[in-house]
């Protein structure tokens, strides 16, 4: 089954860490990868821009309403996702509980419908 897992952590924290703390949490983020792309489970997977870059779109009585940044403020923001295929939930969870995201912030598992 193919689940997504959403990285979220606090961008503000990130934005704070020195030169040498982010190169270490791009460079464990990346060895996460690396071991799952080895395992077979990643099928993809992206880094998103900042929440500062999004924009939110909302139809109300058929006007669509653009606004700048997330839909909602949270204290976690989605900083990036993986497209895995594992055999169960119980899998998932436990690929998820390896992304350092976990640590700090949460990772929310979600399954993706299949056709």
């Amino acid at each position: 089954m193919r689940y997504v897992l959403m990285s979220c952590t606090d961008e503000e924290a990130f934005a704070v860490l020195g030169p040498e703390a982010r190169s270490a949490l791009v460079a464990e983020n990346l060895g996460f990868a690396v071991e799952m792309v080895r395992r077979g489970v990643v099928l993809s997977g992206e880094r998103l821009r900042p929440t500062s870059d999004a924009t939110t779109v909302r139809v109300r009585d058929g006007e669509v309403l653009v606004a700048d940044g997330p839909f909602a403020e949270t204290k976690e923001q989605v900083g990036g996702y993986y497209v895995v295929e594992c055999a169960d939930l119980d899998e998932a969870i436990e690929v998820a509980s390896k992304i350092p995201a976990a640590r700090s912030g949460l990772v929310e598992v979600r399954p993706i419908w299949e056709r």
